[in-house]
């Protein structure tokens, strides 16, 4: 078995043990929320501070990684929105659920370890660079979408509630308030105190391990209720249009190949949990949402895998 191989097999067999914990009863649904809230608040956030603080990102210049995933992410929403509202024939709400569940990847508790575990840390640096602007786009897209269709009808749009109701969400976020800080003690030029660092160090070693455990018991929780069709029509999406559209973007802007791999397997990872809540936002499509989510992230063992596989034979 090929040490890529075997990485992915190791991640998805922590969803699957965190699922099969929740499907015994061997752990309550409370507990996974739980773990979920230490994962993200606690072990993620302090993983991107400690990647912050120590990382020198080797030259990677943002701005056509930016480019190139984030138009991918756009076409795709688009033909998600499509999806729904005209082959599915659902309303605009829905349609905006689709956009976003076929372009939102799940970056922190999928990505982030299984990028660390196929890629190392210099694949992580290239990966803190999507998280430190993904979170805020897609933050603030959903925000102004919900304030479009989310509304009663005949409602007025403003842009300062759009702002204020931004800004609160960005700095209140702990993974970003962990690379802020990050990128603040770096700024400072002082040595981190060793009981710091150790500490850091400890709880950030967790991140990776505790955040798929928590996905798998996620999933036991929303489970599948209907809506097959479209949420595959989704997945499809997600799983292979994404991705295909990110590697032609990285490969056309010539990307050094760390960062094109990366950017590929990020791309080709399924929908993660905020697609869910800006359903339960928007109060339609919960359950199409919480299907896609479900249905891409079993699809994704060997979706993933494939798309590893042609990043490496395309970037080396």
């Amino acid at each position: 078995m090929s040490p890529l191989v075997e990485t992915v097999l190791f991640v998805f067999s922590l969803v699957a043990l965190g699922y099969i914990a929740g499907l015994t009863g061997y752990l309550k649904p409370a507990s996974g929320e739980g773990i979920s809230e230490f994962a993200v608040n606690v072990a993620m956030p302090l993983l991107l501070f400690q990647t912050m603080v120590q990382s020198d990102f080797h030259g990677v210049t943002p701005w056509p990684l930016w480019g190139a995933y984030f138009a991918a992410v756009a076409i795709t929403w688009v033909l998600g929105h499509i999806v729904m509202t005209r082959l599915f024939g659902r309303d605009a709400r829905a349609g905006i659920v689709g956009g976003v569940s076929s372009a939102y990847s799940n970056v922190v508790l999928l990505g982030a370890p299984f990028i660390l575990g196929v890629f190392g840390a210099g694949g992580f640096e290239v990966l803190s660079l999507l998280v430190s602007v993904h979170l805020p786009i897609m933050m603030m897209a959903s925000i102004v979408l919900f304030e479009m269709f989310g509304r009663a009808s005949g409602e007025a749009v403003h842009p300062l509630r759009v702002i204020k109701s931004f800004l609160r969400r960005l700095f209140i976020n702990p993974l970003i308030i962990g690379i802020l800080a990050g990128l603040a003690w770096r700024f400072s030029g002082e040595p981190m105190p060793d009981l710091i660092e150790r500490l850091v160090d400890t709880l950030a070693d967790t991140a990776g391990p505790v955040a798929l455990f928590a996905m798998g018991l996620s999933l036991r929780r929303f489970g599948i209720s209907g809506n097959i069709r479209p949420a595959l029509a989704l997945s499809a999406l997600k799983l292979f249009v994404m991705p295909a559209l990110v590697l032609l973007f990285v490969w056309l802007l010539g990307l050094p190949p760390m960062t094109a791999k990366v950017a590929v397997v990020v791309a080709a990872l399924p929908s993660g949990i905020n697609s869910y809540l800006i359903a339960v936002q928007f109060n339609t499509g919960q359950a199409l949402a919480s299907n896609q989510m479900t249905l891409a992230t079993a699809s994704a063992v060997l979706t993933t895998s494939f798309w590893l596989t042609v990043a490496v034979h395309v970037f080396g």
